[in-house]
């Protein structure tokens, strides 16, 4: 079982930046990969980035790629997202997300299952 606890979201102007910080708690050294995914209101959650524990590999969404990059501190159990030039529509609750034990090694900043979310942080971009 791995808990996760987010912390940085926020409001801020379109344009600026924010890191969102997940501390991860628990059997950490059994999951393959950590990452992000968000819901806006009214739409499905979607995924936005994930990294390997072992490699460091990374993933990212086509709408957040060259934006937005995750990375992790092994010796903190934390993944962070740093969020730069934001745009309203990146408004939404962010929620952390580690895969499950059996997640296959291949891919898995994709983050194809999920074995455990975080409480979710609210970010807020105004235009």
């Amino acid at each position: 079982q791995v808990q996760l606890v987010e912390s940085g979201g926020g409001l801020v102007q379109a344009g600026g930046s924010l890191r969102l910080s997940c501390a991860a708690s628990g059997r950490i050294f059994s999951i393959p990969a950590m990452g992000w995914f968000r819901q806006a209101p009214g739409k499905e959650r979607e995924f936005v980035a994930g990294i390997s524990w072992s490699d460091g590999s990374t993933y990212y969404a086509d709408s957040v790629k060259g934006r937005f990059t995750i990375s992790k501190d092994n010796a903190k159990n934390t993944v962070y997202l740093q969020m730069n030039s934001l745009k309203p529509e990146d408004t939404a609750v962010y929620y952390c997300a580690a895969t499950p034990p059996d997640h296959p090694e291949e891919a898995a900043a994709r983050l194809g299952k999920v074995g455990s979310w975080g409480q979710g942080t609210q970010v807020t971009v105004s235009s």
